[in-house]
């Protein structure tokens, strides 16, 4: 359904420099700056960070998250350790199972603009 998901930053080479380290933890390749933007693309879609276009500060959206799939819970706990490494919040509850026996592993951090960010492992169903 999505092709890419773009948010925005007040200071692009921080979120550069962030998500170059959390992303990587995935094994997505460094960034790359297209003007005022810098791109990760993957084989399962773009993500991006811009600074806002009409000149105003970037703000985060209240109630909005962005959610990363995760090969395993290893991984989510791997991509969590490096965005906390670099700058991030912790937010929620601690990585773990949430829902009983078919439930999501789940991570969650705000980036150092305030982004919420979700890692998420999704088991195969029995």
């Amino acid at each position: 359904m999505f092709s890419h998901i773009m948010i925005g930053t007040n200071d692009l080479e921080k979120s550069k420099q962030f998500y170059d380290n959390v992303l990587g933890a995935l094994g997505v390749k460094p960034g790359f700056l297209d003007r005022h933007r810098v791109f990760w693309r993957s084989s399962t879609g773009t993500f991006s960070v811009s600074k806002p276009i009409d000149g105003e500060p970037s703000t985060c959206a209240n109630g909005a998250t962005i959610g990363f799939n995760m090969d395993s819970p290893e991984q989510a706990d791997r991509f969590y350790a490096a965005a906390l490494a670099n700058g991030a919040v912790a937010v929620e509850d601690p990585p773990g199972w949430r829902g009983g026996p078919n439930g999501l592993y789940l991570c969650y951090f705000r980036d150092p603009d305030g982004h919420k960010i979700c890692g998420l492992h999704r088991p195969p169903k029995p």
